[in-house]
């Protein structure tokens, strides 16, 4: 069993606590760097949003 399937498990049920830790994560880093990184940091949440099944709900649904 890889990590990446038992951090899955952990999480399960934990979807948006997860996607809040990466975005405060995230967003922590590109404070440290200054936003020099900024694009990065931002695709590497979304790709490990999409591994943890952590999507945003907003992204799902259609604008109101």
């Amino acid at each position: 069993m890889s990590v990446m399937d038992k951090l899955k498990q952990m999480l399960k049920g934990h979807e948006e606590q997860a996607g809040k830790g990466i975005d405060k994560g995230g967003d922590m880093l590109d404070e440290k760097t200054q936003g020099k990184y900024s694009s990065q940091v931002d695709t590497a949440q979304d790709k490990l949003k999409e591994q943890l099944g952590a999507q945003d709900q907003d992204k799902d649904q259609p604008p109101q």
